[in-house]
């Protein structure tokens, strides 16, 4: 195997397919890189039995073959080449040898043989707009959980419904949806599809597939390898689903609104920043909404307290309530919107503290399509 390759494509390829690996993987042969030089160029892929990514790149092949090199590794090695031409060929020993310039590097060769098939997708497909996916995958993937105890928490739930793709995250202190436009094509099928995909694999996809014009999204497989594909330009990536029933969040979502305060949402996330420095981790930040303004009242340890206060409009009664200062800011960070609206909800039962809605605003007084929305659950105050 010989192929000559530029420098910059090679090393944003390597890096692309390497980025969704885990930093630590009990099985080495999954820490490899799968490259494959052909007639149509160079093909690298990786893949760890949960996610995979696929790229093509041009190259000039000398020699067909196929090698498997340790990942990270060639990343990082590529990452720092100079600014010349590569060639990588097999040495007589087995051995990779890469030229870059004056630098020459000999890796060691993994065993192809032992290398997991890379899953192909065929399956029923869609197209989103990759820059308004990606702005949704961060708006609604840092309300997953993080606690692998439920793993169904730790994932979005992408559910596809005439022309809307919706994507829902929980954490169960915390909810937050986003909709945007989803072509399923002619042959599009009546029935919803839903796939519940790993947040930080999602995440990648958006940070990855940014500035990629159309992603086509595809759905395949049945059982316990169900997967869905993400493909924009030359590159692709997979992932297993999540198996177990999501909990129905979407019903906690309230139908009437007419109770609430708009604020400006720079100002808001400012003031909280400010005045939760004194608090312990994880205590209630208390916020006490009235026709114009609300404050913001924090006691920690060591007698330090503070307090601030933001202009507002409210509709309805006063409010006081206790919410996780932390929360509040990633939904603020969220809103993309000058305003913000916080709606108050109410409950059938008395005891039970009902969860504030976040939605953004353009004005104090023109809502937004609603689009976005994050159900925050408040949390008790100490008298």
């Amino acid at each position: 195997m010989k192929f000559h390759v530029n420098r910059d494509v090679f090393s944003e390829a390597v890096s692309f397919v390497v980025k969704l690996l885990p930093q630590r993987n009990p099985q080495p042969i999954l820490a490899g890189v799968l490259i494959e030089a052909s007639g149509a160029g160079l093909s690298l892929a990786a893949f760890d039995y949960e996610a995979s990514a696929r790229t093509t790149i041009e190259a000039t092949v000398d020699e067909p073959g196929t090698i498997l090199v340790h990942g990270r590794l060639l990343s990082e090695i590529a990452s720092r080449l100079p600014n010349a031409p590569i060639q990588v060929e097999v040495d007589d020993d087995g051995g990779i040898v890469l030229t870059c310039g004056s630098a020459r590097f000999t890796l060691a060769s993994m065993p192809v043989q032992e290398y997991p098939a890379i899953p192909e997708v065929s399956g029923e497909t869609g197209l989103v707009p990759a820059e308004e996916f990606a702005t949704a995958i961060a708006q609604v993937a840092f309300a997953a959980s993080r606690d692998d105890v439920t793993p169904v928490l730790t994932g979005v739930q992408l559910e596809v419904s005439g022309t809307k793709l919706s994507l829902v995250a929980t954490d169960r202190y915390r909810v937050a949806l986003r909709e945007i436009p989803w072509d399923g094509g002619a042959d599009a099928s009546a029935e919803p599809t839903t796939a519940l995909v790993p947040a930080r694999t999602l995440t990648e996809v958006g940070k990855t597939f940014a500035h990629g014009g159309d992603i086509s999204i595809a759905f395949s497989g049945s059982g316990d390898r169900e997967i869905i594909a993400f493909t924009a330009g030359n590159k692709t990536v997979t992932s297993l689903l999540i198996k177990g029933n999501f909990p129905p969040v979407r019903r906690l979502f309230p139908e009437q609104t007419e109770h609430h305060a708009v604020l400006n949402t720079a100002d808001l996330a400012e003031a909280v920043r400010r005045v939760s420095l004194v608090l312990d981790r994880s205590a209630p930040l208390r916020f006490t909404f009235t026709t114009d303004n609300v404050s913001m009242d924090a006691s920690g340890t060591e007698q330090a307290r503070a307090t601030e206060s933001v202009d507002s409009h409210l509709v309805g009664d006063d409010v006081t309530l206790g919410l996780n200062p932390q929360y509040l800011l990633e939904s603020l960070g969220a809103v993309k919107s000058e305003f913000v609206r916080i709606t108050f909800t109410s409950s059938e039962n008395a005891n039970k503290l009902s969860p504030v809605l976040i939605t953004p605003q353009t004005s104090v007084e023109k809502g937004n399509t609603e689009s976005f929305k994050y159900l925050l659950q408040p949390n008790l105050l100490l008298r």
